[in-house]
């Protein structure tokens, strides 16, 4: 894989930037950025001067969800961790074991038929694994309640243990996050992060600069903290206006620069083959790869992965291998923060990605 030395666990963001210091804000974080193997160092107040007039940032609405439970099988605790709400009613689920310390641990999945206990008289019932690649995720039906309900009454954040304690739900929304559409409770189990640093602020200093925001929503589903999988199937929309936005930019002079993972999986889920992005809304389960290539974002800006996490494959595929292996040396090197509270990367273009494919295409 990409990036072969291990994260050290000082580098974990323990607490928000906000948290850090008396009169500090969320966008009070570092911001690595790469043009090709060129890096930069920057803290994320200077991304206005960084960008242009005339970019495009596509950034995901989708809001957190209060998504960690505390049950009970028989006599044992466990915390379910609710993923994704299936077209069936039925949730993919994660069930886990506290570990003593306000966070938990994995725990084996299954069987069919495992009944768990929830607040409230409710029950959980185990039917089937999500998938055929393991069974750490496994598709649930919940009685004796509403799941947003439930989530509303009961749930907090998923937490995992490199984080330093409990933090209210508002900690995990994004200045980009809208309420659910309906009262099924579809969001995100896990906040979509890159887009944390963001204030009102910031985004008002960005519109007055000429750069546009283009809004998609991708349902992020768990992704526990011990394992590294390709992501699973995910609720995705791209509008009519988002598509044609994203198209008019990369037709004229400025750049598509994704606000995170889910942003790219959303936009490459709706571009086709001829690079045009069109309005769609389903379930995907693409896999950005550097073999496939991206065909609607010309960058990216992300959080700091793993370095065995999946997303790096998609970040070769934005920016190339030598580019992610030179950034995450330096951001290694210079002691930058990891995980949903840590700093962040922008991968921008080494020049401009429209003249790139005109020469291709005027052959």
């Amino acid at each position: 894989m990409t990036v072969a030395v291990r994260v050290p666990e000082e580098l974990s963001a323990r607490v928000p930037a906000e948290q850090r210091g008396p009169g500090l804000d969320r966008d009070a974080v570092r911001l690595l950025v790469s043009r090709g193997t060129e890096v930069s160092h920057h803290g994320f107040g200077e991304l206005p001067r960084l960008l242009r007039a005339g970019d495009l940032l596509v950034v995901n609405t989708s809001p957190t969800l209060a998504a960690a439970v505390d049950g009970r099988i028989g006599h044992a605790r466990v915390v379910v961790h609710f993923s994704t709400r299936g077209d069936d009613g039925r949730w993919a689920v994660e069930l886990r074991e506290p570990d003593g310390r306000g966070t938990s641990r994995a725990r084996a999945g299954g069987p069919a038929g495992t009944e768990v206990r929830l607040p409230g008289d409710a029950r959980l019932t185990l039917e089937e694994p999500l998938s055929a690649r393991g069974d750490r995720l496994w598709w649930a039906r919940v009685s004796g309640s509403e799941v947003a309900e439930l989530l509303r009454e009961h749930g907090r954040p998923i937490r995992y243990s490199y984080t330093e304690r409990d933090q209210p739900l508002a900690v995990y929304q994004t200045v980009f996050s809208l309420p659910p559409e309906d009262e099924d409770g579809t969001g995100s189990a896990e906040m979509p992060s890159a887009a944390r640093p963001f204030t009102a602020r910031m985004v008002a200093e960005l519109v007055s600069r000429g750069v546009q925001f283009a809004p998609i929503t991708l349902h992020t589903g768990v992704a526990s903290a011990e394992v590294h999988e390709p992501p699973y199937p995910e609720r995705f929309a791209v509008s009519e206006v988002s598509a044609r936005l994203i198209n008019a930019v990369r037709a004229g002079d400025g750049r598509v620069i994704a606000v995170g993972t889910t942003a790219v999986r959303a936009v490459e889920s709706a571009a086709g083959a001829d690079g045009v992005v069109r309005a769609r809304a389903g379930w995907t389960d693409l896999v950005v790869t550097p073999e496939r290539g991206v065909r609607g974002v010309d960058g990216l800006l992300t959080g700091l992965h793993e370095p065995e996490a999946s997303h790096l494959l998609m970040l070769e595929a934005v920016a190339g291998r030598a580019a992610v292996d030179r950034s995450y040396e330096e951001a290694l090197r210079r002691l930058y923060l990891w995980h949903e509270f840590g700093d962040v990367h922008l991968i921008l273009p080494e020049e401009d990605p429209h003249a790139v494919r005109c020469e291709s295409n005027c052959e």
